[in-house]
C-alpha cells in the first residue's frame, strides 16, 4: 500500500459509505434491468433472470438500509443532524414507499419461481406487464429522488 497508514475509524467509515453507495447502485441497476426486461410470456432464461435481479435488488436494499442506519448512528454528522431534519425524514419515507412498492413485483417473481422450479413457464399477460412497468417506473423515480434529497440534507437544508 505504498506505506500509507489509515486510522481504523477512517477505513470503517469509508467502507460503510462505499457499501451504502454500491448498494444504491445495485438497487437502481436491478430495477432498470427488471424494467427493460419485462415482457409478455418470457422464456425460461428471461424469467429466471428477472427472479435473480429481484433477489439482487432485495439484498442490496437490505444492505442499503443497514449501511444507512450505521452511517447515521456511527459515522455521520451526529444523529441529531439527521433526525432533526425534515429532509432526512422525507428521504426515509421515499425509501419506505419504494420498498413497499417493491413487494408486488417480488411476490410476482416468487410466484414465477414456482412453475420455473417444476420446469414450466409462468403465464405473464400484458396487463401484468403493464402493472409491473408502472410500479417499477414509480420505484425508479423514487429512487432517483433519494440522492437529491441526500445532497440537500448533507448541506443542512431543512435545519432551522
Amino acid at each position: 500500500m505504498l506505506g500509507l497508514v489509515f486510522p481504523a475509524d477512517l477505513l470503517q467509515s469509508a467502507s460503510v459509505a462505499y457499501i451504502h453507495y454500491l448498494s444504491f447502485m445495485l438497487c437502481f441497476g436491478a430495477l432498470v434491468f427488471e424494467r427493460i426486461s419485462l415482457k409478455v410470456n418470457p422464456n425460461r432464461e428471461e424469467a429466471i433472470s428477472m427472479v435473480i435481479a429481484d433477489i439482487i435488488y432485495g439484498i442490496a436494499g437490505i444492505a442499503l438500509l443497514v449501511s444507512g442506519i450505521y452511517r447515521v448512528i456511527k459515522f455521520g454528522q451526529g444523529s441529531e443532524f439527521y433526525t432533526e431534519n425534515p429532509i432526512f425524514w422525507t428521504k426515509i419515507i421515499v425509501f419506505a414507499l419504494v420498498g413497499s412498492l417493491s413487494l408486488y413485483p417480488t411476490i410476482t417473481y416468487v410466484l414465477w419461481a414456482i412453475p420455473l422450479s417444476k420446469g414450466t413457464l409462468p403465464q405473464v399477460k400484458e396487463n401484468l406487464v403493464s402493472r409491473l412497468r408502472l410500479i417499477i417506473n414509480i420505484e425508479l423515480v423514487g429512487f432517483a429522488s433519494i440522492p437529491f434529497l441526500a445532497t440537500l440534507m448533507a448541506r443542512g437544508v431543512g435545519l432551522g
